[in-house]
């Protein structure tokens, strides 16, 4: 089943994408600075949600792994 269909993974992508962007960010921030509009915008803006939201973020990254360990 692809992760469109499915809640979970879904989720687990969006976290995923978020957690990539943000550290890319930390080591080359003019890679993810580049494109801040348009579909590259993406990026961006989920760098900006891992660095402001990064406790959340963390929290809800420990959840879906238990989530997952669980099932």
């Amino acid at each position: 089943m692809s992760a469109l269909f499915n809640f979970q993974s879904i989720l687990l992508v969006i976290l995923l994408l978020i957690c990539t962007c943000a550290y890319v960010r930390a080591l080359f921030p003019s890679l993810i600075d580049r494109n801040k509009t348009g579909f590259l915008g993406i990026f961006f803006m989920s760098a900006r949600v891992g660095e402001r939201l990064s406790p959340y973020v963390s929290l809800a990254c420990l959840a879906m792994a238990t989530a997952i360990l669980i099932q």
